[in-house]
């Protein structure tokens, strides 16, 4: 069977697979987060953190919530990877130089989990286990929480304000609800990422994943020389880095290491743990808000513009150039063998669709316009279906933007799900929607203008520029893969791309959460024959058409600079 037909299969039954899981397991988030009841062991953690877990919060105390969680976490991995040299389990390393130790923290608290170290030679056992996995759990659970919050503020249903009933405050204690942070927080982790996480584990370990607590061990090669490798926990970190739309490996080269992923089914089930949640998440907006259909929309819009980028990629990384291109037919540099172009295609689309960021092929020798794919799949804001939770509350900050539009051009005032979109609204929005790509702009602009941080570049001219490019888009908006290319583990760079994942994570889930909030506090609207119809296929052409020519009037000229003119001059 040719590797073509066989990535045609791989597609083919992954796109089974998720459609199977889009009902039940959407139906299970549904059921998590609207449960009344708590589990024995929830009700411990309440007691234990002080959490009143019948208590609603509105939008500013979800936030401050979320940003105080977010500050604990930064904090206590940065410690952990500081003093890693007086733990157990250290093997033998020293603790992490204090640059390199603020953006790992930083990194795996945003859910970004960018790496400018190599996990083997630098983490230790106990850091791995009780600061990264933990983080890999925590962070996926905070945005599927901001995520199921901006959904209630949509679909919450205020009731009216009795005459003589209070303040304006005490009017909109129950209209501003959007739930209890730390309630959505021990339900993900407890009800839904540990139990997958478990039996993902477990089916890893069944494929060749290693999972142990081995330090440090040299094995004797096939030439006569030695190596040093180094064992660990390695399959219940993958399947949470998967699941968790996480990202960061244990071995330098991820998901292309043996001991991460070890054979071709392996890799397909990676690849699935990576998109089911995401891809699940519109079922359960969709029941929240009373209507599957607009689940059904969203959801749609996700998989057009999923298959649309893996089309392309691939089709890219078929014209190739080149004398090895093309005697083997396809631009096979960078990739794993176990794998192939096809496999590693697919890998590259959805974790870059997904804000995952795991890797099994170099993404530095992607072709220039199989890069550019890559890039623009980020620059997207990784809505097709994005990360866990952020990419459903992205794919509806866009759906708000087009309702609006659409609302402009034939003169009447728009409204997303009975709810009135105003200025405010559009204001958060529209927040929303630029914030990562100033970052990304701006962070590449600086680090191209310093000469020092130019020195740094291993490559000049158009990919030189795509590599810093990519850095920065992979940063602001918390994917975590790299063009490499650079040395990024500097003083400057930890520093500059720290500040890009944390703004980049935090700021928008402000201007989300603000923007449910203030959807929460409005009288729903009665439907009329001047209300546009959101779930009607209509609708999911203009919001597909809405986030590609967003994106393409934001980025294009940075694209280019870097991989449309490398792809020009090849």
């Amino acid at each position: 069977m040719s590797t073509n037909v066989a990535g045609v299969l791989a597609v083919a039954l992954l796109v089974a697979l998720l459609c199977a899981g889009y009902r039940p397991l959407g139906d299970h988030m549904y059921r998590v987060y609207t449960d009344r009841r708590h589990l024995r062991v929830e009700r411990v953690i309440y007691r234990l953190t002080g959490v009143n877990p019948d208590a609603g919060q509105r939008w500013g105390v979800y936030a401050r919530s979320v940003l105080a969680f977010s500050l604990v976490s930064v904090l206590l991995l940065y410690l952990l990877e500081r003093v890693q040299a007086h733990l157990p389990g250290s093997l033998g390393f020293a603790g992490v130089a204090p640059p390199l130790a603020w953006n790992t923290a930083v990194s795996f608290m945003t859910n970004t989990n960018w790496q400018a170290y190599s996990g083997e030679s630098t983490m230790g056992h106990l850091v791995q286990m009780a600061g990264l996995a933990v983080q890999n759990f925590v962070s996926a659970a905070v945005g599927i929480s901001v995520a199921i919050a901006v959904v209630r503020g949509l679909a919450h249903r205020r009731a009216p304000v009795a005459p003589g009933a209070g303040s304006r405050d005490n009017a909109l204690d129950a209209g501003e609800e959007l739930g209890n942070f730390w309630v959505d927080l021990t339900r993900t982790v407890i009800r839904l990422l540990l139990p997958i996480g478990v039996l993902a584990a477990l089916v890893l370990i069944a494929g060749g994943a290693i999972q142990n607590l081995h330090g440090v061990r040299l094995v004797d090669t096939l030439t006569g020389g030695h190596q040093a490798i180094t064992g660990g926990p390695v399959a219940s970190q993958e399947a949470i880095k998967e699941l968790g739309t996480n990202g960061g490996g244990f071995y330098n080269v991820n998901s292309a290491h043996p001991f991460e992923n070890p054979t071709s089914w392996t890799n397909l089930f990676e690849i699935y743990l990576l998109l089911v949640l995401p891809f699940s998440l519109p079922r359960t907006f969709g029941r929240m808000v009373g209507d599957r259909r607009q689940g059904l929309v969203i959801v749609s819009v996700m998989a057009v513009l999923a298959i649309g980028s893996l089309t392309a990629g691939a089709a890219f990384q078929a014209v190739h150039h080149g004398t090895v291109p093309t005697a083997v037919g396809a631009a096979t540099e960078g990739t794993e063998t176990r794998f192939g172009v096809p496999n590693s295609s697919l890998f590259a689309t959805a974790t870059t669709l997904t804000s995952t960021g795991a890797v099994n092929s170099f993404h530095d020798s992607y072709t220039s316009l199989g890069g550019a794919t890559l890039l623009f799949n980020m620059m997207l804001g990784e809505i097709a279906p994005g990360g866990t939770g952020s990419g459903l509350y992205g794919m509806l900050v866009l759906a708000v933007i087009t309702v609006f539009v659409a609302g402009l051009m034939i003169g009447r005032t728009p409204e997303y799900l009975g709810k009135r979109i105003g200025s405010r609204e559009i204001r958060f929005a529209a927040m929303y929607f630029l914030i990562t790509p100033a970052i990304a702009l701006l962070g590449t602009g600086i680090a191209m203008g310093l000469p020092g941080e130019r020195a740094s570049m291993l490559n000049s001219g158009a990919h030189g520029l795509s590599e810093v490019l990519y850095a920065f888009t992979s940063a602001a908006n918390n994917n975590g893969s790299a063009f490499a290319g650079i040395s990024v583990n500097t003083t400057w760079y930890n520093t500059a791309l720290g500040l890009a994942m944390l703004l980049g994570r935090l700021l928008p889930m402000l201007f989300v959460l603000a923007m449910a909030g203030s959807f929460a506090r409005q009288q729903p609207l009665p439907a009329t024959a001047g209300t546009l119809p959101t779930h009607r296929p209509q609708f999911a052409g203009m919001l597909a058409g809405t986030a590609v020519i967003l994106v393409a009037l934001t980025f294009f000229p940075a694209l280019a600079l870097g991989p449309l003119a490398e792809g020009m001059h090849a």
